[in-house]
């Protein structure tokens, strides 16, 4: 949050909540008349005139336009390690499947998994999966992209297996200790980020709990249980035989990728060298020159499988593919950042705040301010920064652990960040698993509610706090406490 503009300017006061809406509110018309009216799901324009609109609403505040342009860059200087993850792992996908990972994985997982209890398992290995290496990102475009392959194949609706791979995806980030997300909320917090994880348990694990039998229930009976899918995964499966040979070398680049984050190697690096040994595995193993590496790395992987479905699902990856993600972002970030630089997120917060009416009133408005924050500037990171600073004093005023708060930005921050498609964790999403809109049909983005475990949790949370349980006092042990 900025109470000040840099050296050389102006302390500007905060605007009034009418004033703060504006921007807002304009922004929210014009994304709803694109989406909705025209039926174009391309919101990076209506994100770039919110920009201008807010940057308008700064200089009637008597804001100059290199306040703004500063916000602006400040945030998205602040998620440029996320951008470069974006096309590294674009890279990374297109040398898993020449090398055949990709396939290798979906291949075993149509011999092993069941249809019936498909999306059980599948938001399961993703937990077992970002949990060991603190990424939903990279769960999402390796283990996430070999499951919709799988999903394909029982003939399960693309939407149903994304919310699946992201409910597990998520919750392993939510509750790793190597993931960005769960260092940064105890951190903004100043609390210790293994008490932090622990605190997140109440609402987790049975969010998670919920989810699993909802898959289960939706896997074995219902739509999904009466297609007959067994010729589709038998051409499947004859198809990636042909074109691919399941030895053990296809799993050095993921084994390698574990072992990087066991010891902890920074993301862009570890996924640079997966992206490394998927391309040498698939010169070693298919004959593939450096050009043509460096083809599939930049444009995508591509063959001719002779099934038109197999081929939608191999030819996919490269950094072209990340293009209309990374653009997204930097326009929703831009606009969250002059959002913030103008004081108008902060006024909106103030106005929440000031609708708290004790504990209860104070946890929920903490989770209701990290979901907007999310919504308005498609920024995980600002989703949880922002009520992170700007709520510790009330939690020290009632007497309230501030490890409610971080508990509360992290289920209103870190799980509702995919399920908002111009966020940045909804982009990638859409962008990693290929949930194209096309001709007005959004049935692809069914996957954010059907991404049980992370709406869930937030929902638990706001009853939790509504009923008192789990509500740690300060200085006491965690637990049930009512006030």
């Amino acid at each position: 949050m900025y109470t000040t503009i840099q050296k050389g300017t102006v302390t500007n006061s905060l605007p009034s909540l009418p004033i703060a809406c504006i921007p807002v509110l304009a922004t929210v018309a014009l994304l709803a008349l694109q989406i909705f009216y025209y039926k174009d799901f391309t919101p990076h324009i209506a994100l770039a005139i919110g920009f201008a609109i807010t940057a308008l609403v700064g200089w009637a505040q008597g804001y100059r336009w290199k306040d703004i342009e500063a916000g602006a860059f400040h945030v998205l200087h602040v998620a440029m390690p996320s951008i470069a993850t974006l096309i590294v792992v674009g890279m990374l996908v297109s040398t898993w499947i020449a090398s055949g990972t990709v396939p290798m994985l979906i291949y075993y997982g149509l011999e092993l998994i069941n249809p019936g209890w498909f999306l059980a398992a599948a938001m399961l290995l993703c937990s077992v999966v970002s949990l060991a290496i603190g990424s939903s990102w990279t769960t999402v475009g390796t283990v996430g992209l070999a499951l919709i392959g799988i999903g394909e194949a029982f003939s399960i609706p693309v939407y149903w297996t994304a919310g699946a791979v992201v409910s597990g995806s998520f919750f392993g980030d939510k509750v790793s200790p190597l993931s960005d997300t769960t260092n940064l909320a105890a951190a903004v917090t100043e609390t210790n980020v293994f008490d932090h994880i622990r605190n997140m348990m109440p609402t987790t694990v049975p969010a998670m709990i919920l989810a699993f039998f909802l898959y289960l229930f939706v896997g074995t009976t219902g739509e999904l249980a009466d297609i007959d899918q067994l010729a589709q995964i038998e051409s499947f499966k004859q198809g990636l035989l042909t074109q691919f040979d399941m030895g053990w070398p296809a799993m050095l680049p993921i084994l390698a990728l574990i072992v990087l984050a066991f010891f902890k190697v920074a993301p862009i690096p570890a996924l640079f060298i997966g992206f490394s040994l998927g391309a040498m595995v698939a010169m070693s193993q298919y004959g593939y020159n450096l050009h043509q590496i460096l083809t599939f790395a930049h444009g995508g992987f591509k063959i001719e499988a002779g099934d038109q479905a197999l081929n939608g699902l191999l030819n996919r990856g490269g950094v072209t593919s990340m293009t209309w993600v990374v653009t997204l972002m930097m326009f929703a970030l831009a606009f969250g950042g002059a959002l913030e630089r103008t004081r108008c997120l902060e006024s909106l917060v103030g106005a929440i705040l000031k609708l708290s009416r004790g504990f209860k009133g104070l946890q929920t408005s903490a989770i209701i301010t990290s979901i907007t924050t999310n919504v308005i500037s498609g920024d995980v990171y600002l989703s949880i920064a922002l009520p992170g600073r700007m709520y510790q004093a009330e939690y020290n005023k009632l007497g309230y652990s501030r490890l409610n708060l971080s508990r509360a930005i992290e289920e209103g921050g870190t799980l509702v960040s995919p399920l908002i498609p111009w966020n940045a964790g909804g982009a990638f999403v859409i962008g990693a698993l290929g949930l194209t809109v096309v001709g007005g049909d959004y049935s692809a983005l069914l996957y954010a509610p059907l991404a049980f475990a992370c709406w869930l949790s937030p929902v638990i949370g706001i009853v939790y706090a509504q009923l008192g349980w789990f509500s740690q006092r300060a200085h006491a042990e965690p637990g049930v406490v009512t006030e």
